[in-house]
């Protein structure tokens, strides 16, 4: 076990440094500098601002010292925001984007699984139908279109919830909504396929010869098999709700990270651009590596053998 994990970890820190590669290569493509669109800045003003902030040091020179900022977790001043670490922001936006992923994530598994029983249970019934179009019409309908629907319909025809910022939980409820409704309608159409495969066992039909409820069946015996699928997709869909919500905090005016990963990408802020993403990254394939491990340890069909494979 130990060496399987120690496996997952050298994949996910080469897998980093190729994220931090590709993104350094990436701003330095850009042509101009970030200091070209200040209005009255002389040549001599805007030589002194790339020597502040290594931008005039050969690329090789940026790029061992962008690597020695990651490895101690220092990533620098802000270009656009005077006085503001990449650091301050990321302290200030990210655990607002972090409670809005997890209450969406939370409320998507919750939701959809319980959807799709349902939709398992009464097969080729009005329940089922109407789960899978509704389904259907979640994956169909981008986050950002059903957040401008949601504002204008809940929030200024019928003013049942705010329409904007993140000050009370009944501001959460619009963004939670539009961000929590593609992955639910997966999950759901997923569990439900799986479902209906697992009620088909033997072991599912012994535990009906006993005479167990039909709930009791579904929560003790059928439920754990059927969820395995969910998990396995749980990393993307972790990273899909992540990364979705920089636009749905600029909708909703949610002061998050996307605030100011939109803004750094429009002002050309390389420290916010490079450290956001390498911190969103980060976090992402680490979550993606739990996933691994919980599956392995809910399905004890799969072994991890002495030798380090899987």
């Amino acid at each position: 076990m130990l060496r399987y994990i120690l496996k997952r970890l050298l994949i996910m820190i080469v897998t980093i440094w190729i994220i931090v590669t590709l993104t350094f290569v990436l701003m330095i493509s850009i042509p101009g500098s970030p200091f070209n669109s200040e209005r009255g800045t002389n040549e001599n003003v805007q030589a002194n601002l790339e020597a502040h902030y290594n931008l005039d040091k050969p690329y090789h020179i940026q790029y061992l010292l962008y690597l020695k900022s990651i490895a101690t977790f220092d990533f620098g001043p802000s270009i656009k925001q005077p006085g503001q670490t990449v650091n301050d922001l990321l302290g200030r936006g990210f655990p607002v984007s972090l409670e809005l992923g997890l209450v969406t994530i939370i409320v998507a598994v919750i939701s959809g699984i319980i959807l799709g029983i349902l939709a398992a249970l009464k097969h080729n019934g009005i329940l089922d139908y109407a789960a899978m179009s509704f389904a259907v019409l979640g994956i169909s309908i981008p986050n950002f279109v059903l957040a401008t629907l949601l504002i204008q319909e809940l929030a200024v025809n019928w003013q049942i919830f705010p329409p904007a910022t993140w000050s009370s939980p009944a501001h959460m409820v619009l963004p939670v909504i539009a961000l929590a409704t593609g992955p639910m309608a997966i999950i759901a159409r997923l569990t439900r396929s799986t479902m209906l495969e697992v009620l088909t066992q033997d072991y599912i039909k012994m535990a009906r010869a006993k005479g167990l409820s039909p709930w009791k069946i579904v929560v003790k015996h059928a439920l754990r098999n059927a969820l395995m699928p969910v998990i396995t997709i749980m990393g993307t869909l972790l990273a899909s709700i992540l990364t979705g919500t920089f636009v749905i905090e600029k909708i909703f005016a949610i002061p998050g990270m996307g605030k100011y990963f939109v803004e750094s990408i429009n002002q050309r802020d390389y420290p916010v651009i490079m450290g956001t993403t390498v911190f969103y990254s980060t976090f992402l394939i680490f979550m993606l590596f739990l996933v691994d491990i919980a599956y392995g340890i809910l399905d004890p069909r799969i072994k991890i053998n002495k030798k380090g494979g899987e």
